[in-house]
């Protein structure tokens, strides 16, 4: 088969042919009777192979080298292949990132886009110690600094930087808000995480009702804590949760600050006994011990009452930690 033909046939250009006849990848190893030189069945075969590894990326010269070669293990040769697309990828997905947090900072012009390229590159660096220093060295944090800033804080796990990019985020103030109510929302489990304790880092009002907005969060470390915050501003739908909590152990303290808030009104306080006795059902004696703790605190016949019945627990702990505080109460 003339070279023409075989151009048409394949797809492959007769320049590319000839290409790869001057490079001694495939050439024709037959001639007509003319003397024009021909295509064999054997190198349509190899034409075919080059063009097969050509399209999974392989150069000219590793085709050729490795074609050639008696004991050719193909999977070896692929193996390369997938780790050099992997280091492309990861280099590709860096420079996506990069370039959606300039975008993210809104750039007022070259400047702006140069200085916060900067700051990317910043705490992009894999030593620590200078994503440390610089995260301290921000004298001032404007707007446009906020998406890098939240994004390296929803990135960070080194605990020093973390610290250090908390304490940055915390200047910026509600600035900081709108990014790290997204990322709350997360499927990611660490992200939102790391945006949860900026938003409490933050502490304003705004970034507080953003918390205690997600009392049904599909997380339940920030389940509580918006729960915390919710029952500790007066929301008694908080009340079943907050009680559990104490019941379970997950921040009891806090939880029982909270219901001693919720019950300074008579129904509260009814509302925190009723729900702490229908707890003490399924508690097991360290949880009972912590409800007749919180119900200490709580004023009202119900607390009272629940507390006589944890009087008369079998576990003798439970009973003589409930007996304490009803003898508290009554001095």
């Amino acid at each position: 088969m003339l070279i023409g033909e075989v151009a048409r046939r394949s797809g492959v250009s007769a320049r590319m042919l000839r290409h790869y006849d001057r490079i001694g990848l495939l050439s024709p190893s037959a001639r007509t009777a003319s003397g024009y030189r021909q295509y064999t069945e054997a190198d349509l075969q190899r034409l075919f192979h080059v063009e097969s590894l050509r399209s999974l990326g392989f150069s000219l010269s590793e085709i050729a080298t490795n074609l050639d070669i008696d004991d050719f293990a193909p999977g070896k040769l692929v193996d390369q292949l997938a780790e050099r697309a992997r280091v492309k990828l990861i280099a590709t997905e860096e420079l996506l990132s990069r370039l959606e947090r300039i975008r993210a900072s809104e750039p007022r012009g070259w400047l702006d886009v140069l200085r916060i390229v900067e700051l990317i590159r910043g705490f992009d660096s894999s030593s620590a110690s200078d994503r440390q220093r610089l995260a301290l060295s921000l004298d001032t944090v404007d707007e446009s600094s906020t998406a890098v800033l939240v994004e390296a804080v929803l990135r960070e796990t080194e605990p020093n930087v973390a610290g250090a990019l908390l304490w940055s985020i915390a200047r910026m103030g509600d600035a900081a808000v709108p990014a790290l109510t997204r990322a709350l929302d997360s499927h990611e489990q660490s992200r939102c995480r790391r945006a949860l304790e900026a938003l409490l880092k933050i502490g304003t009002p705004r970034s507080l009702a953003v918390v205690a907005a997600r009392t049904a969060h599909s997380d339940g470390h920030v389940r509580a804590r918006a729960n915390l915050i919710a029952g500790a501003n007066g929301d008694d739908r908080t009340v079943p949760s907050l009680v559990t909590m104490v019941a379970v152990g997950e921040l009891d303290i806090e939880a029982a600050e909270a219901l001693e808030t919720l019950a300074q009104s008579e129904q509260g306080a009814r509302r925190v006994a009723r729900q702490a006795g229908i707890a003490t059902h399924a508690a097991d004696a360290n949880g009972r011990r912590r409800l007749a703790g919180m119900l200490a605190s709580i004023p009202g016949a119900e607390a009272e009452a629940t507390l006589r019945l944890l009087a008369t627990a079998a576990d003798s702990a439970v009973a003589l930690t409930a007996r304490a505080h009803l003898q508290a109460r009554a001095t």
